[in-house]
């Protein structure tokens, strides 16, 4: 039985290519946008789509009925700087992604959002919610899971944290708040990534949290 195609956004970035290598692997047939003269960074046996992930209207076309979108375009580096750009490009890519998702019939959407409520990046936080809410008012089956950062590759100083982290799930107080803005992996949220396009839900909206993250297995 062949595997469902996978449309994949944000493909040469961070995640991006760790989940297209790893669908790939298990012969996920994977089409990803890219922007013009960035085709060289995803791997040479997924589709290449040439487009703007903030205009909708130039991939959609693109998307295979009954495809899986994943969504994973968002400003590099957030910090709480940046909320004009959180605006601009993480509210603005999932609103034309959702749109561009609706137009061609796909049947499953994952969206990685972020973990909250938070004591911090509100503005960050407050698009990715409202990027929420523009997936759920697809009525398309969706996926979201929910990290607040993602150690990895370049993506390391937050391992100074783990000690307080494991005081803080210590605290009968602070165990809820510690465990759910936890720290996971770029390898632990591949696997949940991969988990979350091998078993969609049959409707509605599946949350997949930070303990999730962990414990997921593709």
């Amino acid at each position: 039985m062949l595997a469902a195609p996978v449309f994949v956004t944000g493909g040469t970035g961070y995640l991006g290519r760790a989940l297209i290598d790893a669908l790939l692997a298990r012969d996920y047939p994977v089409r990803a946008l890219v922007r013009p003269g960035s085709e060289a960074r995803l791997p040479s046996r997924a589709e290449r789509v040439i487009g703007d992930a903030l205009d909708g209207g130039s991939f959609a076309a693109a998307i295979p009925a009954g495809a899986t979108v994943v969504h994973l375009v968002g400003t590099s580096q957030p910090n709480p700087s940046k909320g004009a750009e959180f605006q601009r490009v993480d509210l603005g890519s999932i609103r034309a992604t959702a749109a561009a998702a609706q137009h061609a019939a796909a049947s499953h959407i994952v969206y990685v959002s972020v973990a909250h409520p938070a004591p911090v990046m509100q503005a960050y936080v407050a698009a990715r919610v409202e990027g929420e809410a523009l997936i759920a008012a697809t009525g398309i089956p969706a996926t979201i899971l929910r990290p607040w950062y993602v150690l990895g590759p370049g993506h390391r100083w937050p391992v100074l944290l783990l000690p307080l982290y494991a005081l803080l799930r210590y605290l009968p107080v602070t165990h809820e708040t510690a465990e759910r803005l936890g720290l996971v992996t770029q390898a632990q949220m591949t696997a949940a990534l991969l988990k979350a396009v091998a078993d969609p839900p049959a409707a509605g909206i599946c949350i997949v949290e930070v303990p999730g993250i962990r414990r997921a297995r593709p």
